[in-house]
Formats: C-alpha cells, structure tokens, sequence
C-alpha cells in the first residue's frame, strides 16, 4: 500500500469520489453534506492524497488549509472492497505528517452521524481527534460532530 500526493487525475479517483459523494447525500439529511467534488478538491489551498495497491485504488483523504494555521481533513474515503486494510489510517498519517511538517497546529474536520459514520469516528478517536465546536461556516446540528487533533 502507497500513499502517494495528487491523483484528481486519474479516472478511478473521479470514480471514488462520485460514489463518495452519492453515498453522502444517501445517509445525510439535506441540506447537511460537506464533501467536495472533483473540481472543489483541485485549489491550491487543499493537500490530496490517493491510496493505491498496485494499480488499484484504494482510497483518498485531504487537507484544506484554513489560513489561521489549521487544516480542514476532507474527502476521506476507502473503496469499500479495501475497508479493514488500514487504508484510511495510511493516508490519516499522511495527512498528519504533511500538516505538521508545514506548521500547523490543528487538524479540525467535521463528521457526520449515524452507522454509515461508525468507522470514521472510531478512526478519529483511535487517533486522538476529540470534539470540538464548529468551525469556520459550518453550523452545528444533531446531525453533524466537529473533531479537532492539536498538532
């Protein structure tokens, strides 16, 4: 398994996160999904990562800067034939290493609810993230969690 920079390139990932985002608006009530497409994911501000086996795709993860020296995790995603693998802890300590070797202090991201979010909030505490208030423009709900891991 290789973690690697870039991929927003490669159809497989354009595949990822399609089903990455229609999963999103399948388990989130509306008007509650914060996951970024293709294009919103290729700015200069937001670090992303593809995970790969060979020439498989596993899955992806990234970082927006916030500009007041924290990040935002996005677009964390696994290929569900690749869940169990350790792939969304692969490209978590990626995204970790990156963050702190630019600077930053924190890692914030914000989650959701519910069985389809099960596994990425076990990630995150495994990893020490723990809840904090909302950020930036998000607005809390009974839907949504806010996590944060000082770097």
């Amino acid at each position: 398994m290789i973690v690697r920079s870039g991929g927003l390139d490669h159809p497989a990932t354009a595949r990822l996160l399609a089903a990455h985002l229609a999963d999103m608006h399948a388990s989130s009530p509306p008007g509650s999904v914060y996951a970024l497409d293709l294009s919103a994911l290729a700015t200069p501000d937001i670090a992303f990562y593809t995970v790969w086996d060979g020439d498989i795709l596993l899955g992806c993860g990234a970082f927006r800067t916030l500009g007041d020296g924290t990040a935002e995790v996005k677009s964390m995603r696994t290929l569900p034939a690749a869940r169990g693998r350790g792939v969304a802890q692969a490209v978590l300590d990626r995204i970790v290493a990156d963050a702190r070797a630019v600077g930053l202090t924190a890692l914030l991201l914000e989650t959701g609810t519910g069985p389809m979010f099960d596994a990425a909030h076990r990630l995150y505490r495994r990893n020490g993230f723990a809840p904090c208030p909302a950020f930036g423009s998000y607005s809390s709900t009974d839907f949504n969690r806010f996590l944060s891991l000082p770097l």
